[in-house]
């Protein structure tokens, strides 16, 4: 009896520690703690050193150390996948071109008989659902920042890139990323990794090449976490990731663009 109770006892903690390694190895941040270890005592609500501790949101709730989801209970407690406790900062660079024929014209839509807006689109590893080509703010990192190399590493495959390639590349980009832009979202996004105590929030831009000339002399090539990438017509037939359809129909509001064939028709941009 004592010696199965001790085979019980010695499973359970080796399940218990197999799970535990599981947790570590999904959220890909090893060296994050709980909040209940004695030695972690981040500063929720305001800048924590290089992390950004503070919601968009405005001021979230510290309950027994732990800080609390403001949009309210989602059934799973802890940091789940996330990598940090409260928000969890991400970027999402939405590139637009009109939709052209073969001689250069606007393509416009027959029903609502407004332009057809495209944007670059990548296909997620972890899930398969199509989404913005975005990613985390890295801790001390500007959001405009951020903006461009997850583009850069998600939709053009960088990090692979020869030195003189990634110089090419970055030239390119920071004439599309030094243009004027449109700030689409900013604030708490519905996920599915979200928690009770851990949650994402993200900046949406969308950065518009009016021409195509910008995007036209660089070659998508999926990188990073994407599997695919490619140009999509923008329209309320899109499935996208988490809130991305929401981001994306803002867009084509802001463009006046074609979205439902309820649109009125018009067809000016901006």
């Amino acid at each position: 009896m004592a010696g199965r109770s001790l085979r019980k006892a010695l499973a359970t903690v080796s399940l218990s520690v197999a799970l535990a390694s599981v947790t570590v190895r999904s959220s890909g941040c090893r060296s994050i703690p709980a909040s209940s270890e004695s030695n972690f005592s981040p500063k929720f609500n305001e800048k924590d050193g290089h992390v950004e501790r503070k919601s968009q949101n405005g001021l979230y709730e510290i309950e027994n150390g732990r800080p609390r989801n403001p949009a309210g209970r989602t059934g799973l407690v802890g940091r789940g996948l996330l990598g940090r406790w409260g928000p969890n900062h991400a970027a999402d660079p939405i590139i637009t071109r009109w939709k052209k024929d073969n001689s250069g014209n606007k393509v416009t839509h027959p029903v609502s008989g407004k332009c057809i807006l495209q944007f670059v689109a990548i296909k997620r590893k972890d899930c398969g659902e199509w989404a913005i080509p975005g990613g985390m703010v890295d801790p001390g990192e500007k959001i405009s920042a951020t903006l461009k190399r997850e583009f850069g590493e998600e939709a053009l495959n960088s990090l692979q890139k020869s030195t003189a390639e990634k110089r090419e590349i970055e030239e390119k980009l920071h004439r599309l990323f030094s243009q004027e832009h449109l700030v689409i979202y900013k604030g708490y996004v519905d996920d599915p990794r979200n928690t009770d105590n851990a949650w994402m929030e993200t900046e949406a831009v969308n950065y518009h090449d009016e021409t195509g000339e910008i995007m036209d002399s660089l070659t998508l090539e999926a990188g990073d976490d994407a599997g695919k990438v490619r140009w999509v017509d923008i329209s309320d037939e899109l499935k996208l990731y988490a809130s991305h359809s929401q981001f994306i129909k803002l867009v084509a509001e802001k463009r006046d663009a074609h979205w439902s064939e309820d649109s009125e028709a018009d067809c000016h941009g901006l």
